[in-house]
């Protein structure tokens, strides 16, 4: 005897790329720790600190719930604690998702299915979170809560969002969807009553019962494992290659020049002049958008015999494009006009480029 089963759907969709979302098990963190985010991305990639109360220290930990499959989490660790006293006070944990990934929701037709979140948290604050999906391109948002039970505990939740036959998602690039994980929410965004159908964003019923989980600096929060999905059910976690997930993070984000004392950027350049080269800055994967320069240090322009510094840096929008950019790099001197150049790190395993095409 034996089995011969014919599975040809799972949730009524495909059986592999059910995990829409990217980097769910915080496996990529090109950014490291960021110590005193701001309202940015940092830790593992593709997850952002959304906030504007409060100082934090994102990272990537190696906390994560024992048996579970996962090794690496988002720390978010409180260095000065969050109050909920003023109205407009939130912080919370963002995940922005392209409309062109989105199409399969069929949303805004009658046809539309329903989304589930599934996820692992560990909070030191027990009680109510609200997670909220929130329809970007029409200004829709539903949200559910879920109980953090126990104290630095890991517990894994599962969300089932109701379809929503309003509101057509664009089938571009842009961001259409952004999921919420609410930490801190003043009442601006708590006064109402919580929005648990799709409806028009009204700030006061999008995080309505959140705790303060921000509240002392004794306090950290984890998060790992997110998986989202189109359909009712939630299936096992798609695990992904760290390769295949770091690609997928590099359309967004990417570091050159780190870790490696004369590490270089991939690419060709020249000199225009006595104190300044154009960097040739080649994309692969392609990136999202043309990105911007987010930021840069100890970077030489080098053409093998000796390198001079660069102190200064800036993006040639006319020149780049989603496959590579242009830099314009100015020195203090020492450089030859048509000479070839090379982008490196000058001489420190610290050096970065960072380029960020994030939604």
């Amino acid at each position: 005897g034996g089995v011969n089963a014919k599975i040809t759907d799972i949730n009524g969709g495909q059986l592999s790329n059910r995990r829409i979302n990217i980097n769910g098990a915080m496996q990529v963190a090109q950014r490291g720790t960021v110590v005193n985010a701001g309202n940015e991305y940092g830790g593992p990639d593709r997850h952002k600190l959304s906030k504007n109360e409060g100082a934090y220290t994102i990272s990537q930990a190696t906390d994560a719930p024992t048996g579970s499959g996962f090794s690496n989490s988002f720390k978010i660790d409180v260095t000065s604690a969050g109050s909920d006293s003023t109205a407009g006070n939130y912080v919370a944990l963002e995940h922005k998702i392209e409309g062109q990934d989105l199409q399969l929701l069929k949303k805004g037709t009658s046809s539309a299915e329903k989304l589930t979140v599934q996820f692992w948290v560990k909070s030191t604050v027990t009680g109510t979170y609200v997670l909220e999906v929130r329809d970007t391109d029409n200004t829709r948002v539903i949200c559910k809560t879920y109980t953090v039970s126990s104290s630095n505990t890991w517990e894994k939740k599962t969300l089932t969002f109701d379809a929503d036959t309003t509101g057509t998602l664009t089938n571009d690039s842009n961001e259409s969807v952004a999921l919420q994980w609410w930490l801190l929410a003043g009442s601006t965004y708590s006064g109402g009553t919580l929005q648990t159908t799709w409806a028009a964003l009204v700030d006061a019923n999008r995080a309505v019962g959140q705790v303060n989980a921000v509240n002392s600096t004794s306090n950290d929060i984890y998060f790992t494992g997110i998986q989202i999905e189109v359909g009712e059910i939630a299936t096992a976690f798609e695990h992904r290659s760290v390769g295949d997930e770091l690609a997928k993070c590099q359309r967004y984000f990417r570091r050159f020049c780190e870790g490696v004392q004369y590490a270089p950027a991939p690419g060709v350049g020249y000199g225009v002049s006595s104190t300044s080269a154009y960097h040739k800055v080649d994309l692969s994967p392609e990136m999202r958008s043309v990105p911007t320069l987010a930021d840069f240090s100890n970077l030489r322009t080098d053409d093998v015999s000796g390198g001079q510094a660069i102190t200064a840096l800036s993006l040639v929008s006319s020149m780049s494009s989603t496959e590579a950019v242009f830099l314009n790099a100015t020195s203090a001197s020492g450089l030859t006009q048509y000479r070839p150049y090379a982008l490196l790190a000058n001489n420190t395993t610290g050096a970065k480029l960072d380029l960020s095409a994030e939604l």
